[in-house]
């Protein structure tokens, strides 16, 4: 009798960063179940990303609707379009802009527990030291409380761990994590404009092509511009 592989619920955007831990745990050997969240962000072009993403792994995807939570979360670049999406170096201060105050942590509740329901081991988030500046709950703080909290939430039913496997590697090693492991990356979204193509100026795009740039990579992204025409 073939022994059943373990599922892994992956909190997945469709960016570069969680295209890398679907990757990841599937060379571990894991099923896969991803979790992509409609919080109203105007970026959601990230989800048509995801799915075609899941269909190259050919993996069971699911977009949970959080628009009526975005909706009450005005305030930041990503949900507020009265609010400009800064541009420039992704670790500035003006990127405090993008935050959705605790985006990441109702995503992993939400995650863990349909992880807990579907009899998942292993919750997965695609968090990044370069998150920690800007994000409080992209910190290894944040990640044991977390698993504290579900631990506690879920006392006596299936308890997933909660793992964050690249917690302590920079965008360019997960750039550098995900080559190796043939990460579809042309298939990826990162822009938060959302437009036809990648803008190539807001924080997210800097931070893509820098991390393509500096592990030696060839960028497979389209930008609406190039780098001489945002300096």
């Amino acid at each position: 009798m073939t022994p059943t592989r373990p599922l892994a619920a992956v909190a997945f955007s469709g960016g570069m960063d969680s295209t890398t831990l679907v990757a990841h745990y599937h060379g571990l050997g894991y099923d896969l179940l991803l979790l992509s969240f409609d919080y109203g962000q105007r970026h959601v072009r990230e989800l048509r990303a995801a799915r075609e993403v899941a269909a190259h792994y050919r993996a069971e995807h699911h977009v949970v609707d959080l628009t009526s939570v975005g909706a009450l979360m005005p305030g930041s670049a990503l949900t507020d379009r009265t609010v400009d999406v800064p541009e420039g170096h992704y670790a500035a201060a003006s990127m405090r802009a993008t935050v959705v105050p605790n985006r990441n942590a109702i995503m992993a509740n939400v995650a863990a527990g349909i992880a807990s329901a579907r009899g998942a081991a292993v919750v997965a988030l695609g968090i990044h030291a370069g998150d920690h500046a800007i994000y409080p709950d992209c910190r290894p703080a944040f990640l044991e409380a977390l698993q504290q909290s579900v631990t506690a939430a879920l006392d006596s039913f299936p308890t997933p761990i909660v793992e964050a496997p690249f917690v302590h590697l920079s965008k360019t090693d997960i750039a550098r994590r995900g080559s190796e492991l043939g990460v579809p990356f042309a298939l990826t979204w990162s822009c938060y404009q959302g437009g036809p193509l990648h803008c190539g100026r807001c924080g997210t795009c800097v931070e893509r092509r820098e991390a393509f740039n500096d592990a030696g990579l060839t960028d497979p992204t389209e930008y609406a511009l190039t780098v001489e025409e945002t300096v």
